[in-house]
């Protein structure tokens, strides 16, 4: 196993992994769950989104192996989470029945939104071709970028205003869906 400290693979990963996260384009999806539950507690989401990705690093492909769950089984899972989320969004209804804020933060903003299927899928994928001290210091350093977004959403909310929410909040519903049927097709071969 490689141990070395090495910037630009280090940043080469925050990339894929920011990119992968996705935490701007989902920015109207949390503000949709603050307005649903009144409170989305960062610190809470963020620990928790580390804590999932640094686990499912060294342990996922064991656990879904001891599961019996492949990777697509898991991706088809996740993207019909979202598809449900992206649903919500769009049609301005409300599926799920869960409503304690204190539950928002881990699901669905810690998992699937943060560290949702595509990002521990490509965890697990990555662990091949680059180093541990890399992956894990990417994941740190993308989890305090979805810190630091989550802790100033209030600032967001005010720039966007409601007309601003509403309109964002379904153009990218609909991409969030679009996102969903994307990667249930690729894992289910339609």
């Amino acid at each position: 196993m490689n141990l070395q400290f090495d910037i630009i693979e280090i940043l080469k990963v925050t990339m894929v992994l920011f990119a992968v996260i996705d935490v701007i384009g989902s920015i109207p999806i949390i503000i949709s769950l603050k307005q649903k539950t009144g409170e989305i507690n960062a610190s809470k989401a963020s620990f928790v989104s580390l804590g999932i990705m640094i686990v499912f690093l060294f342990l996922g492909q064991t656990i879904l192996d001891i599961v019996g769950i492949s990777i697509g089984d898991f991706a088809i899972a996740g993207s019909i989470l979202l598809f449900i989320v992206a649903f919500e969004m769009i049609l301005g209804v409300q599926i799920t029945k869960d409503t304690m804020p204190a539950t928002a933060s881990v699901i669905p903003l810690a998992f699937p939104l943060i560290a949702g299927t595509g990002t521990l899928t490509t965890l697990l994928s990555i662990r091949a071709e680059y180093n541990i001290i890399s992956i894990i210091t990417a994941i740190i350093l993308n989890v305090i970028i979805v810190y630091i977004i989550l802790k100033n959403l209030y600032r967001v909310e005010k720039l966007l205003g409601v007309g601003g929410i509403a309109i964002v909040k379904k153009v990218f519903g609909i991409i969030l869906l679009a996102l969903a049927i994307k990667l249930f097709r690729k894992h289910t071969g339609l």
